[in-house]
């Protein structure tokens, strides 16, 4: 779900319908965040200089707009086996794309399910979001990296209503839970194709960023209540509830160098929840939105690492769903990546990208 310019590439419920997330509990915190060490003013905040003041693309100069999206740097190369599979799920065909280290190990190795972001309309297995992030885990982690191309929604027509892109025999419109359906078909292939892709089916890991970052986290819970819970959750800037909470003294000055078209007013949040839902944001229930979910829900839930960009207004949502996760029980580390906005993943050669997979692939290296 990253805001960029136009077309840019950027869950059944237990828990009652619920429109924005319960006011800060102070006693309920995980703890001071991690503030991770890169330098406070690097390159990205340099080209968010640029942009300060603009309430949308149109009123950006042509050169800022180039540099803002050019790249960091280059792709590194990797030693790993790259195949493109397919799972079966109940709305059909799931593309999936598994990426192995090319040398044998002496034991399984762990997994990790990965969920590219992009709004819960766009998005692909290509964009740097779900390539470079599987490829940097998977050499990092000597882990099997398993990145899904789940259902995509239209847009809606207040954006273009530019139709998503259809799997073979997709003919039906996708809302909550076709996304998270998939998925779990992802998930499941993964753990019952363990002796083929050489895995551990205990050490399958799920994790996801932005919208990604949702599906990761509310079909950890769905798992979980099944008695499938993964090893790990892995959560980086994600959509946690269908509107932001208010945000901290911190949080607000950071978000105030935000330029209007980085930002997710409500008007934005509610369009795009209510564009995956399918229905009015208030009918919204934790198994799509899990920081609508009440303690006793969360309780089953796996350690889950949450990771925010410093400028981004979807880290208010994050740092309320590890504090509810802390309230609940659930062992939770989260992390504040500095110097960065929105889905920083997508941005290639970015330092802050690479810290964030290492920071992944510490977490699969220790289940």
């Amino acid at each position: 779900m990253t805001p960029s310019p136009p077309r840019a590439a950027s869950s059944a419920a237990t828990g009652g319908p619920a429109a924005s997330a319960a006011p800060a509990d102070p006693s309920a915190s995980p703890g001071p965040e991690s503030l991770a060490p890169t330098d406070h003013d690097g390159e990205m905040l340099r080209r968010l200089r640029a942009l300060r003041g603009a309430g949308s693309w149109d009123e950006v100069p042509e050169a800022a707009r180039e540099a803002w999206e050019a790249p960091y740097g280059s792709t590194e190369p990797l030693d790993l086996r790259i195949e493109n599979r397919e799972a079966r799920g109940p709305h059909g065909i799931v593309p999936l794309r598994v990426y192995s280290p090319a040398a044998r190990s002496r034991r399984p190795r762990p997994a990790l399910v990965w969920c590219h972001g992009g709004s819960f309309q766009h998005g692909d297995l290509d964009m740097p979001e779900a390539h470079e992030t599987a490829r940097r885990i998977a050499a990092g982690a000597d882990a099997v990296v398993v990145s899904v191309d789940y259902r995509l929604c239209d847009e809606p027509a207040e954006t273009g209503g530019a139709p998503a892109r259809r799997l073979p025999g997709e003919s039906f419109p996708v809302h909550a839970p076709i996304p998270g359906d998939d998925v779990i078909a992802a998930v499941r292939w993964t753990r019952s194709m363990a002796r083929l892709i050489d895995i551990d089916p205990g050490r399958v890991a799920l994790g996801g960023a932005s919208a990604g970052g949702n599906l990761a986290a509310a079909v950890s819970l769905r798992l979980a209540e099944e008695g499938e819970a993964p090893a790990a959750s892995l959560l980086m800037y994600p959509v946690t509830h269908p509107l932001n909470p208010e945000p901290t003294a911190e949080e607000a000055t950071a978000l105030a160098e935000l330029p209007g078209m980085l930002r997710f007013p409500p008007a934005t949040m509610r369009l795009m929840a209510e564009t995956y839902l399918g229905r009015p944001l208030e009918e919204a229930t934790a198994h799509e939105f899990p920081g609508l979910a009440a303690p006793e829900q969360l309780a089953v839930l796996p350690p889950t690492y949450v990771e925010v960009d410093e400028y981004d207004d979807l880290r208010c949502g994050a740092r309320r769903y590890a504090e509810q996760l802390t309230a609940a029980g659930v062992e939770v580390e989260l992390v504040v990546r500095r110097g960065v906005t929105h889905g920083h993943l997508n941005k290639v050669g970015l330092p802050q990208a690479a810290e964030s997979c290492e920071a992944m692939a510490r977490i699969l290296r220790e289940i």
